[in-house]
């Protein structure tokens, strides 16, 4: 199928959705226009259509995932003039590995839909940082 198409269903979908409740924060998630732009484009860069694509189907699942998770895994707060806020939820649902990522910018945003990643994999970067940021040991458990 034309990647325009594909592109097309995605964003009629993702407009349908509207909000979530999330039980792992206790609020409600929206879908808004930047977690949509998040899935086509990194930064300035476009995502290549390969990537795109598999984000675009696993948006079901990510919904999915949002109302189910009574947990995050992940947690980075970034500093600036507004505060960023990132949730990140891990799961195995359907036989498809992914990571959905929540966001709050400012201290009363609200929460919303930031990105999927499919086939998540984990860095030995981001685990030492989830590790510091949780309170457990700096170092990964080997």
């Amino acid at each position: 199928m034309d990647h325009d198409v594909i592109r097309n269903k995605a964003r009629v979908y993702y407009q349908t959705i509207g909000k979530v409740f999330s039980p792992a924060l206790n609020e409600f998630v929206s879908f808004s226009r930047p977690g949509f732009r998040h899935i086509i484009f990194r930064r300035w860069r476009k995502r290549s259509r390969a990537v795109q694509k598999a984000r675009f189907a696993l948006l079901p699942l990510a919904v999915k995932l949002i109302g189910l998770s009574t947990t995050h895994q992940e947690f980075e707060e970034m500093v600036s003039s507004q505060n960023i806020r990132y949730w990140g939820i891990i799961a195995i649902l359907e036989n498809k590995k992914f990571k959905v990522i929540i966001r709050r910018v400012g201290e009363n945003g609200t929460l919303h839909f930031w990105s999927v990643i499919p086939e998540w994999k984990t860095s030995p970067r981001r685990d030492r940082k989830f590790f510091k940021n949780s309170g457990s040991p700096t170092k990964t458990p080997h």
